[in-house]
């Protein structure tokens, strides 16, 4: 008989086989790697669209039923949770998003001056409150609805629950058409230790379809449905602080003696297995104690049965478990899976700055996307995904400075950055206001509606009632930006290298010749951010300050609020694309740096403590992340002295406030060859950016970004 761990090996290799599948359907997949398997070939989906699309809440509930009636259903007999999903709702709106009948022209100029990421259109990115799915059921959730519309019955409300009720039973339905499938299953299966799961997956989806779930068999399931079903309605990631949510289920299982830690290890390996959804283990709850629980560990390890990509954070803080932090941290290189991340509570409590925020709201964040936090089930904020290409924004302040018949310096150029990047938080301000206003009438929150908190009861959509509306705005493009005005600095106004009209020449022709090599040479090798007290650690610390002051800065009428971050996501390559040639001698078109980070090979050792100070440095200090993204040797770690300077590293730069750390730990031979022949290392994961995938996945572009943070961070 095959043993839990086995079958796990087996569900990888076929986790591997199906991500070959995917690709052949899908091409280059620069995202999450998720938890999907290839489509059948004879599936077919064809939405019902008027106006050119799916707009507003019956055009969205019509569609999602019969998109969930008609997608396909899995189960895997070597598993012991049902479901998985294959398509995405969304994906047939994404041609036209937004109806033209409500037009924002009006912010268009300059939304694409600033190529700027505004927000409207965007959905999920908060997160759901798992427990109120956990405590009611399905069935409850339903009896829910009808309650409450039965107490609000005015019209516009009613159509809001006549959605959310089909909403439950579309999901319902879909869960149904699992449970026919594992009957059917059941009856062909021969090899017993299977079979005996398919009993426990049959009797577990039997109960949770109508009922809460009462094991954690039963939790666990329940989740890795939440997870699917709001994937597949609009690709929602955000996942909950696991350990907590579901330590009271495995005591009290372990204690009946109906559960045991191979089993457990087992399920939870599954729901990682079913979707990349991000999960919390540990951190302090409100009072700041220390949730660290043998749960805690049971996840890692479950991870690590699993052996793919994987979205965990931990939550580090001074009363934490240092035993648990050390196997985390142990866990990066000995797994080599870019899991998990850590996030750091010090420089995540800046948010109570912000108003409305208690210590108790601003500790129950989870660390449930890319680089950001939500509050269960009370937030509304869209984060990542409202960016400004800051390195845009410098280079039309430059391009005016070199028109205007201002003096040029940078004393002028500071000037124009301030006026620029206030016109550019402006219209992006303007642009959530105007999502806020719309959203509802667009594309409603119908699945995740059903966990939050004040939707159901006042029959609104979460972008109309949330408790709290906080929305980050991320700059992207700090490095590029901070290494140009360092490359001002010192080689125009201190060393006189160049004047600055000489300068906007050879940025206007990018560089050309032979003399353009050298000129952008010669400023490449200015003093870089994060090389250590340089003039680029000082401009980063400036602009960070700068643009933390205009984005709190602006008036947000209540309860909007605006909140300040840096990060760029996947989008170097294309905010990279719209930008010139800069003065740190970057080609025109090409990326921009990542997120916090400096430019790759900012220092010739490329020290790890000095890239954890810079970043620090410049947090913009509202308890929105900064990231600091790491990239070892698996054989540099021991040279520097291994997992405990690691750890070392990772505490300096929380205490310093630093806010989240993402770590890979590759093998240069390895990635080199895998980049040479993707499919010659198909199991290969890295940490792209707040996100894992498979290296072969991923397009040469996305490949070569994390080939040059490796090669010249290292």
């Amino acid at each position: 008989m095959m043993t839990y761990f086995e079958r796990m090996k087996l569900l990888r290799a076929k986790k591997i086989e199906d991500t070959k599948g995917k690709m052949s359907q899908q091409g280059y997949m620069d995202a999450d790697d998720y938890g999907t398997v290839p489509l059948p070939k004879d599936y077919s989906f064809t939405p019902v669209t008027k106006d050119g699309g799916i707009f507003g809440i019956t055009a969205c509930i019509e569609n999602y039923e019969r998109f969930m009636a008609n997608h396909p259903v899995y189960v895997d007999p070597l598993e012991i949770l049902a479901g998985r999903w294959r398509d995405r709702f969304d994906k047939y709106r994404e041609a036209n998003p937004w109806p033209s009948y409500y037009s924002y022209d009006h912010l268009k100029p300059l939304q694409e001056l600033y190529d700027t990421n505004p927000g409207i259109a965007k959905w999920a990115h908060f997160a759901a409150d798992y427990s109120i799915g956990l405590r009611l059921g399905w069935g409850g959730i339903l009896e829910k609805v009808r309650h409450y519309r039965a107490l609000n019955t005015d019209p516009e409300k009613d159509v809001f629950y006549d959605a959310e009720e089909r909403t439950v039973l579309a999901i319902q339905g879909f869960i149904s058409r699992h449970i026919d499938e594992i009957e059917r299953l059941l009856a062909i299966e021969e090899r017993p230790e299977c079979k005996e799961t398919l009993k426990e997956m049959l009797e577990a989806n039997k109960h949770i379809l109508s009922s809460p779930p009462a094991t954690f068999l039963e939790a666990c399931q329940w989740m890795a449905w939440m997870a699917t079903v709001s994937r597949m309605y609009n690709r929602d990631g955000a996942g909950c602080q696991l350990d907590v949510m579901l330590l009271p289920y495995y005591r009290r299982d372990k204690a009946a003696g109906i559960l045991d830690d191979e089993k457990a290890k087992f399920i939870v390996a599954d729901l990682l297995l079913v979707d990349t959804h991000y999960y919390q283990l540990s951190g302090p709850d409100a009072d700041g104690n220390d949730m660290t629980s043998e749960l805690s560990y049971l996840i890692l390890e479950a991870g690590c049965w699993l052996d793919a990509s994987c979205n965990l954070t931990v939550r580090w803080h001074e009363n934490m478990d240092e035993k648990f932090f050390l196997q985390a941290v142990r866990t990066i290189f000995e797994d080599r899976r870019g899991w998990p991340r850590f996030s750091g509570d010090l420089g995540l409590m800046k948010y109570t700055k912000n108003k409305g925020i208690t210590r108790e709201i601003a500790r129950s964040r989870y660390a449930v996307g890319c680089h950001w936090m939500s509050v269960p089930g009370r937030e509304y904020s869209l984060n990542d995904t409202i960016k400004v290409n800051v390195a845009k924004l410098f280079m039309v302040a430059f391009d005016e400075m070199m028109a205007s018949d201002e003096e040029k310096s940078l004393e002028t150029l500071k000037k124009l950055i301030k006026k620029h990047m206030e016109a550019a938080v402006d219209v992006t301000a303007k642009g959530i206001l105007f999502h806020m206003k719309y959203q509802h009438k667009v594309f409603p929150e119908l699945v995740m509606n059903l966990m939050m908190q004040g939707t159901i009861e006042r029959g609104e959509n979460i972008s109309q009632c949330a408790e709290l509306f906080t929305f980050g705005i991320d700059g992207a493009g700090l490095g590029t930006v901070a290494d140009s005005l360092a490359a001002l600095e010192q080689r125009v106004e201190k060393e006189k290298k160049l004047t600055y009209e000489e300068l906007d020449k050879w940025l206007k022709c990018d560089f050309e010749g032979v003399q353009g090599e050298r000129i952008r040479l010669m400023l490449s090798t200015s003093e870089r951010y994060c090389a250590g007290n340089s003039l680029g650690d000082k401009w980063a610390k400036w602009l960070s300050e700068t643009w933390a002051a205009t984005v709190k800065g602006y008036p947000m009428p209540a309860p909007a609020q605006i909140i300040p971050g840096w990060f760029s996501w996947s989008r170097t390559i294309q905010f990279g694309s719209t930008v010139g040639a800069t003065p740190n001698g970057r080609h025109k078109g090409a990326p921009i740096t990542h997120g916090a980070n400096p430019t790759p090979g900012f220092r010739k050792d490329g020290a790890v403590t000095a890239m954890a100070t810079g970043i620090a440095a410049i947090q913009p200090g509202w308890g929105d992340p900064a990231p600091l993204q790491l990239e070892f040797d698996p054989r540099l770690s021991a040279e520097e002295g291994g997992i405990e300077r690691v750890a070392d590293v990772i505490k300096t730069h929380f205490r310093m406030g630093g806010t989240l750390v993402n770590i890979n730990v590759l093998d240069k031979d390895v990635l080199m060859e895998a980049d040479r022949d993707p499919m010659s290392h198909p199991d290969l994961v890295v940490r792209v950016t707040g996100f894992t995938a498979y290296f072969c996945t991923l397009s040469p572009a996305f490949r070569k970004l994390v080939i040059d943070r490796f090669i010249d961070g290292m």
